[in-house]
């Protein structure tokens, strides 16, 4: 189906009204759950407040002047979700896709160059021939290497198709929390424990003063604390 109940809308969703028209778009098919992101109709609709109705997304998004992870985007179901950037050239204005503190999607704004860098963690790795490894991103890119220095949980700092920083999965790294109770919350990265067969593996974050124990799955290596 294309669309959902508005009603049913993932409460991730910062919707302005839960109640009004019946049904709301879906996302396009891609490498996020439902859950896990939002449109760019939302985005102008409800967020920014740039259109009163998805025939004025449709007609801004038309123009080409939105730009996500710094690729121009003209569908208004396109999915888009946290740390991915947000640039609108025409507007001067650029935001950065985060989670709030209480789960909700919220736009950061962010300074132009911070746009032309984006971050993606490395989800699994193929073997390739001629020893050639394939690194695929959690947003359902991917990138062939030819030395494999990274691991599963790394993130890397990408300009275009070229690694400008490796951020290790290690202790010690600041990690962004993109679900569980605590999403969207940072912290320092002090403890890893490994999967067995029956238990998922976990993380012990410090956050302040306070330490916190989550699915490992949930962490994302970012290089620097967001300001909110």
């Amino acid at each position: 189906m294309s669309h959902l109940k508005r009603l049913r809308a993932p409460k991730s969703w910062p919707l302005l009204k839960r109640k009004g028209t019946k049904f709301i778009a879906r996302p396009l098919p891609g490498p996020y759950g439902i859950n896990k992101c939002i449109t760019l109709n939302i985005i102008l609709k409800d967020m920014l407040n740039y259109a009163r109705t998805t025939r004025d997304s449709r007609r801004i998004l038309n123009e080409g002047k939105i730009l996500v992870n710094n690729m121009v985007r003209k569908s208004y179901k396109f999915p888009v979700s946290a740390l991915d950037t947000l640039a609108m050239e025409s507007l001067n204005e650029y935001y950065r896709v985060l989670y709030d503190n209480h789960g909700k999607f919220y736009l950061e704004k962010i300074k132009k160059d911070e746009t032309e860098t984006r971050l993606v963690k490395i989800k699994n790795k193929t073997l390739l021939k001629k020893n050639k490894t394939q690194l695929n991103f959690h947003n359902g890119t991917n990138l062939i290497v030819e030395k494999d220095h990274y691991k599963c949980g790394d993130s890397l700092l990408m300009v275009d198709k070229d690694i400008k920083k490796h951020l290790k999965f290690e202790k010690g790294a600041v990690v962004y929390l993109i679900g569980g109770k605590h999403k969207g919350r940072a912290g320092i990265l002090e403890n890893i424990e490994p999967s067995s067969a029956l238990v998922p593996g976990t993380i012990t974050i410090k956050m302040q003063n306070e330490h916190i124990t989550t699915k490992k799955e949930f962490a994302f290596i970012i290089d620097k604390p967001f300001t909110k």
